[in-house]
């Protein structure tokens, strides 16, 4: 992924100003910044959710900046955001389940591949995502995300909430 010159904001705000940042496949990128810096707003607006007012976002040779939030994730990009967004009334097992059907992506992830990677979700897999601590839920979004396969995964606020 290339992020060339990115420039967004909120209304007449701008919050972040000519943003450039290269990730290579197999690379581990980290946007560190101050409150308020732009991190949330850079990955909202790579991701589609926030309009870019100017530059360019490249996924696989393609420009994807301005798309839909899920064409771009239909591309292969994955997004967990600082507020988790699970379905509070599903369990552990369907969110995780229905994130995998919805992308219809391959079985590279499993629910116990993902249990594997966070212990603590293997014993939750019945309790429903509004019972979980925060952290918790943390990883079950990450989870979710990681079952639709994505080729890059955007992480904002990764562990906020993690023990």
């Amino acid at each position: 992924m290339r992020v060339r010159n990115l420039v967004a904001g909120y209304g007449q705000s701008l919050v972040i100003h000519g943003v450039s940042l290269a990730v290579d496949r197999g690379e581990i990128a980290c946007l560190l910044g101050r409150n308020g810096a732009g991190k949330t707003t850079t990955l909202r607006t790579i991701m589609g959710l926030t309009p870019p007012r100017s530059g360019t976002v490249t996924f696989r040779e393609a420009e994807i900046q301005g798309n839909a939030p899920f064409r771009i994730a239909r591309l292969g990009i994955g997004f967990v955001p600082d507020d988790r967004r699970i379905f509070p009334d599903l369990t552990v097992l369907e969110n995780l389940e229905l994130a995998r059907r919805v992308a219809g992506r391959s079985d590279r992830w499993t629910v116990q591949r993902v249990c594997e990677l966070f212990p603590v979700l293997g014993g939750l897999l019945q309790h429903k995502g509004n019972h979980l601590s925060g952290g918790e839920q943390k990883m079950l979004a990450i989870g979710r995300d990681l079952m639709q396969d994505p080729e890059l995964l955007l992480l904002d606020e990764p562990i906020e909430g993690l023990a």
